[in-house]
């Protein structure tokens, strides 16, 4: 090498403080900055990501993707790791059977995202869970750690991360504990991970000294929001668009999302510009016709905010763009899974719940798989009006709006339990997909869902989602977001009767089919007071 070559290289390498603002930028929070900075003083940093295998990876994972990109600009050696045995852990998310297929997709589909946003694979080392964790070693770890941590810190550990149930599990106890120990096991100086991680970040820095080991250093990404405005989720179908949906599929949901004029609160197209577009190639190009200014090249973020927020960027043209630049990074993806090995693998890792078959004639509870309930088309409705039914004193002849052009006219049995001041302009939970049927002379478009008492005398309250919903927002049953209601349920197939059967209210009042509760993208839909109550 020539002396001017060295001179040159000395040059190129990143010095400390420019490592450390590259892996730094865009987080929201370091825990251990004074150790972050001797290590890079010293050497290279060791950190890790890990991702449980659960639902499908969708693009906010570009997140995360993004700042591995940064580590690796720093000269961080990256561990990636598919942490299988969580993913069952979290209250069987991924069902045993299913574990396999569903680390094979993660695989696959995040090495076509890092490939897609030109991250070289041969500078990372992946890693599955179980590749370790069913050692000896470990095993014996994780009974020394469960004989120092109280039960208290390990359901607090895992509250914004393991799927809360009415009687958790001992599996969603364990699981703060083993992510803390593959800080260990990995021979890493630093996690990285969401600040919804951070309680189990904490329980890491507290728990793993008591067994003798070090405290690592804590990278937290913030929770970026999604297309709906609230964070972006495997399981809410709307808030996500999918890595290999098509794109007309992109830009219908694009075309959706939450981007008012000049807002840039909870604005998940603007957050994936910053934390995904803006990192990976140091500007943004806004695309827009000639007489509206023409393309427009921004290269500082806060500069595109700016002028969003003073409505100088139309939200139409902002989408646009996105669409453009987000198809460009989804393409090779979609290429890749268009392979029929992969084309197989996606399908049997997530099979669609409304597509099982039927279970064998004449065998115990041989009702057919596919009475579930994402068939059931449940939605958010706000009550305009409220009348007596000019032919029935028992009956209210209220207009609901739904999100549809026009309210929805519905009739309801609740004359005797909820007065007419209380239901006028109050939230409800509609079903929607029923036939519509004539009641007493004045047909009814959908049915308000109601709770009701087991005992006498009986007492009645209509469902209420979470404070803040919207008229027309999807209502779910957990596990089951991601099929397609069906345009009119047929009553003779009695496909709401049979789901009917297992709604029940919970201890605390959460409605539930099957002990999965009912959710919008805020959160549980419940009653006020009737525990144990049946649903109808």
């Amino acid at each position: 090498m020539q002396p001017g070559d060295a001179a040159a290289a000395m040059e190129a390498a990143p010095g400390p403080q420019e490592k450390y603002h590259l892996i730094t930028r865009n987080l929201q929070e370091v825990l251990g900055e004074d150790k972050l900075m001797s290590i890079l003083k010293e050497r290279e940093l060791k950190i890790y990501w890990g991702t449980a295998t659960t639902g499908k990876p969708h693009v906010a994972y570009f997140v995360p993707m993004s700042k591995i990109a940064d580590f690796l600009k720093a000269g961080c050696e990256v561990t990636i790791l598919f942490a299988d045995l969580h993913a069952y852990l979290d209250n069987m998310k991924a069902p045993w059977e299913l574990l396999e297929l569903r680390t094979r997709y993660y695989e696959n589909v995040i090495k076509a995202m890092l490939e897609s946003i030109g991250v070289p694979l041969e500078k990372l080392k992946f890693v599955r869970g179980t590749d370790y964790q069913l050692s000896k070693e470990y095993t014996l770890d994780v009974y020394r750690l469960s004989s120092v941590v109280t039960q208290h810190d390990a359901k607090k550990a895992g509250a914004e991360v393991v799927k809360q149930v009415e009687h958790p599990l001992l599996s969603g106890l364990l699981y703060p504990g083993l992510q803390a120990l593959d800080e260990e096991y990995l021979k890493v100086d630093a996690q990285f991970g969401g600040v919804d991680q951070r309680k189990i970040f904490t329980f890491a820095e507290k728990y793993l000294p008591s067994l003798g080991y070090a405290k690592r250093i804590h990278l937290m990404n913030p929770m970026v929001p999604g297309l709906t405005g609230s964070k972006m989720s495997s399981s809410e179908e709307e808030s996500k668009i999918d890595l290999l949906d098509r794109k007309e599929d992109v830009k219908k949901k694009l075309k959706k999302a939450f981007c008012e004029p000049g807002n840039v609160e909870n604005n998940g197209i603007l957050s994936f510009i910053k934390h995904v577009l803006f990192p990976l190639k140091s500007e943004f190009v806004i695309l827009r016709e000639e007489k509206w200014g023409g393309n427009k090249t921004y290269t500082v973020y806060e500069a595109l905010e700016k002028d969003f927020a003073e409505q100088v960027v139309h939200p139409g043209d902002l989408k646009n763009s996105v669409e453009v630049a987000l198809n460009k990074l989804l393409d090779p993806i979609r290429e890749k899974f268009n392979k029929p090995e992969l084309k197989k693998l996606a399908s049997a890792a997530y099979p669609d719940p409304s597509k099982a078959k039927p279970a064998e004639k004449g065998t115990k509870n041989s009702e057919p798989e596919n009475v579930v309930p994402s068939r059931l088309d449940i939605r958010v409705g706000k009550v305009i009006s409220v009348e007596k039914h000019p032919d029935a004193d028992s009956l209210y002849v209220e207009k609901i709006d739904v999100g549809e052009p026009e309210p929805r006219t519905v009739v309801s049995g609740l004359v005797q339990f909820v007065p007419k001041e209380q239901l006028q302009d109050r939230l409800v939970v509609l079903l929607c997909n029923l036939k519509p049927q004539k009641m007493r002379g004045v047909e009814s478009q959908g049915m308000v869902l109601c709770a009701s008492s087991v005992g006498e005398p009986r007492q009645v309250e209509p469902l209420d989602p979470p404070a803040g919903c919207c008229a027309g927002e999807r209502v779910y049953v957990e596990g089951y977001e991601g099929g397609e209601p069906d345009d009119e349920l047929k009553p003779k197939k009695k496909v709401f009767e049979k789901l009917q059967a297992d709604f029940r209210i919970s201890q605390d009042c959460v409605a539930q089919w099957k002990q999965r509760n009912f959710l919008t993208k805020l959160g549980s839909i419940s009653c006020k007071t009737l525990k144990g109550g049946s649903i109808g």
